[in-house]
């Protein structure tokens, strides 16, 4: 992993709110050192199937395999990328972000797994890349920290060789995000409380040092979070960028409904508190109720769900 990063400071987080790019920054330099924990991010058999899983509901697996040059938008730590490498779906692999400690995170953890990708910092607004370059682009809840999203569609498309196609994952419903945001957030003053208790505190709680940072990381967070998205309006942004092929795909409805208080009571509770029995229950609970999830999308309108990702094809 990459070096540990400095916490944001209540001054930076102040000017974050005028300047959105110096927030992205901010917040994501900030995260770099502690976001695979915090997300239970791994580059194991656990997160190799959940990347493939993702990149074969949205694709249906079309094309031949691997792409041979492909470009991570917003990759953060290299989670998609990297595991997609890993499961034989990528060979050579850029990432890009906008963040240098994501970006640096991201190569580090390549290195750790045996390999080198290349990696550049970069607003994916203006890819700094040549036209026709890539096979494939793909991403993982990044294009709702994008200020003009159909912008970066039309980036993407211009980086794209003839008949190259974009695969964007994880990204926030309206609706779901909305019942998300309220169960992370009666989950983190439970977790809290609780934990504050005598005979949980040392075993279990954050100290006041920790639980300072996290409060401002939760206020940066409300200013990086810049869309939820209908899946038809997403479909039609790419379209007017210039995509054919197009098609959405949505997941997780009471997958969400008990992955987000998992998600955040993991991120609320002392570093270390919770080992990989955790991480493996909570995954096997993730795919029990997916699989639930898509039988009840047969009957339950897509936008009451709360992932959407999107795929499309440049025009060859």
């Amino acid at each position: 992993m990459a070096a540990t990063s400095k916490a944001a400071t209540a001054e930076q987080v102040a000017a974050a709110y005028a300047d959105n790019k110096l927030a992205q920054v901010l917040y994501h330099d900030w995260e770099a050192a502690t976001y695979d924990e915090k997300w239970s991010i791994s580059f194991d058999r656990r997160c190799i199937e959940y990347a493939r899983d993702r990149f074969e509901a949205i694709t249906g697996s079309p094309d031949p395999l691997p792409y041979a040059a492909a470009l991570e938008l917003g990759a953060g730590t290299g989670f998609f990328s990297l595991n997609l490498k890993q499961a034989g779906i990528l060979d050579a692999v850029h990432v890009t972000d906008l963040s240098p400690g994501m970006v640096e995170a991201a190569k580090a953890n390549a290195e750790m797994l045996g390999f080198s990708v290349q990696g550049r910092v970069a607003d994916a607004e203006r890819i700094p890349y040549d036209d026709n370059t890539f096979d494939i682009v793909v991403g993982h809840a990044v294009i709702h920290h994008i200020p003009d999203v159909e912008a970066a569609f039309r980036e993407v498309l211009r980086v794209l060789k003839p008949g190259g196609r974009f695969v964007i994952a994880g990204e926030p419903t309206k609706v779901g995000d909305r019942y998300a945001r309220r169960l992370g957030s009666l989950t983190w003053k439970a977790t809290k409380a609780v934990t504050q208790l005598a005979p949980l505190r040392d075993a279990w709680a954050k100290d006041k040092e920790a639980l300072d940072e996290s409060s401002r990381a939760a206020a940066l967070e409300a200013v990086v979070d810049l869309h939820t998205f209908d899946p038809d309006e997403l479909a039609r942004m790419a379209l007017r960028a210039g995509a054919v092929g197009v098609d959405t795909k949505t997941e997780e409805l009471t997958a969400a409904f008990v992955g987000w208080p998992i998600r955040t009571f993991e991120a609320a509770v002392k570093p270390g508190a919770l080992g990989w029995n955790w991480a493996m229950f909570a995954y096997g609970s993730w795919k029990r109720l997916s699989a639930v999830d898509r039988v009840l999308a047969k009957a339950v309108p897509a936008r009451f769900f709360y992932n959407v990702g999107i795929t499309g094809v440049k025009p060859g």
